[in-house]
């Protein structure tokens, strides 16, 4: 009656304890938030989006008059030759003289053959795939944020079987010693027995060094080491085919965005580059006035003057830079077909991956309750004296598997499902919902896209930069 009694803790330890969760489990949605909030690679890709954005003030401060001032104080000093040819005398006298001057210079450049606004355009193009990129990497950091996730969740529940695979094969032994001193069964039997239990224990330290590393990784990733890990209640919601995943992947996908913009950039670069051969008209006004201390000598007056300029030759410079944007361009171009045939092989790969853990969950499912049978007669007919102890840690060892399979196969699910979000870009925080301030692109933007100088937006900016700790 003791020996079924240590057989039937096997089923109840080992599937029942692992599902055991506790009310207060972090769930996988606050795992994620705080991968968004904490991730300081986003938080790098951020300040490149703000660099980028000043790029577009630069460009608009290129179309606006350029004022400056320039002063100088100098001292002149020597001798001046006296002679005088009617009295004969002939002498060297000292001079020394102390000259300010202060000019005001203002100068507009009112035409280069459109590259100062072409600039600008490619400036704004430059911005947006900027922000693509950030949108991919925010993909990058959640996705890992799931995989480290559910890999502390496999982890955890493999300690679990491992720990009451120990403590049930431990029982075992006990009970084999105790039928050996009675007769009931050999000293082999009990070896078989402690062989087991070793195994189990070299397996435990296994998974325990497995969940320590785990554990770092989610640190690493998410920002705190974990607690309890509560199971994700469902999947996300996919597109229903995978010809639709693709069509809304080459539509959405960041890499593509991205790329249609970079694209679109050196065609403007190729139009800038031509515009380098072209004439430049330029109005510049000066005003200055100079005083020479200790004498009347002073000087006040301004000057405007309308300029023209421009190439004839630069031994071949301007046209090689016109070829080498039309190389860019022409390469931009192919970079974008090659990355969409890779968006749509990732797409069709997740979906692969995760119709291989969705079939190997059924399967695994199927193996468990046939395991479970399995075991439940084997210890039986041991009791009977029909099957060795060995049968039944075989039988016992192929439930274990069975569930770890399964374990293994729930966690490929989710992760996979989540890959398949973020092959089609949809794995933001915007648009899972997370319960996060949504960092918004266009915010640092829209205060420095008219170039501000010292005004109340340039103060805003000024606090914007002290609130985020990079000034």
């Amino acid at each position: 009656m003791a020996r079924r009694t240590v057989f039937g803790m096997v089923a109840g330890l080992c599937l029942a304890a692992v599902n055991a969760v506790p009310a207060s489990a972090e769930t996988l949605a606050e795992a994620l938030s705080n991968a968004y909030v904490t991730s300081g690679l986003l938080d790098q890709n951020r300040a490149v989006l703000r660099a980028a954005d000043e790029d577009v003030a630069q460009a608009v401060a290129a179309l606006r008059p350029v004022l400056s001032w320039s002063g100088n104080v100098s001292r002149n000093y020597g001798s001046a030759n006296n002679a005088n040819l009617l009295t004969g005398d002939y002498s060297w006298a000292p001079s020394a003289d102390v000259t300010a001057s202060a000019n005001l210079i203002a100068s507009l450049t009112l035409y280069q053959g459109g590259a100062r606004r072409l600039g600008l355009e490619a400036a704004k193009e430059a911005v947006l795939a900027t922000r693509a990129a950030l949108v991919s990497v925010e993909q990058q950091v959640l996705l890992s944020a799931v995989s480290a996730f559910m890999e502390v969740r496999r982890a955890e529940e493999t300690v679990t079987l491992r720990r009451n695979n120990v403590r049930v094969i431990g029982e075992e032994l006990r009970a084999a010693q105790d039928r050996f001193e009675v007769g009931e069964v050999t000293r082999t039997d009990v070896a078989l027995a402690e062989a087991r239990l070793a195994e189990a224990r070299s397996l435990l330290a296994a998974a325990e060094g497995q969940l320590a590393v785990n554990r770092e990784t989610y640190n690493a990733i998410v920002g705190n080491y974990p607690g309890a890990l509560q199971s994700p209640g469902g999947l996300p919601r996919l597109p229903g085919s995978v010809p639709d995943a693709k069509s809304q992947a080459l539509a959405t996908h960041p890499d593509m965005t991205q790329l249609r913009h970079v694209v679109a950039a050196n065609d403007i670069s190729v139009r800038i580059a031509e515009a380098q051969m072209q004439p430049k008209v330029e109005l510049q006004g000066s005003w200055g006035a100079s005083d020479t201390f200790d004498s009347e000598r002073a000087n006040r007056g301004g000057a405007v003057a309308l300029g023209l300029s421009g190439p004839i030759y630069q031994g071949g410079g301007l046209t090689s830079g016109v070829r080498q944007a039309i190389a860019d361009r022409d390469a931009s171009r192919a970079q974008l077909y090659s990355t969409g045939r890779d968006v749509e092989e990732a797409v069709g790969s997740a979906y692969a991956q995760l119709r291989i853990a969705q079939a190997s969950l059924v399967s695994t499912r199927e193996q468990v309750r046939a395991a479970r049978v399995a075991f439940e007669g084997i210890r039986e007919e041991a009791t009977l004296g029909a099957r060795t102890t060995l049968d039944v840690l075989d039988a016992e060892q192929e439930l274990l598997d069975a569930r770890a399979a399964q374990i293994s196969a729930q966690v490929d699910e989710t992760i996979a499902a989540y890959a398949v979000l973020a092959s089609i870009g949809q794995l933001t925080a915007r648009a899972l919902g997370l319960a996060v301030p949504v960092y918004d692109p266009a915010a640092y933007y829209n205060m420095v896209r008219s170039a501000p100088v010292k005004s109340q937006q340039g103060a805003d900016l000024d606090r914007v930069l002290r609130a985020l700790g990079k000034n």
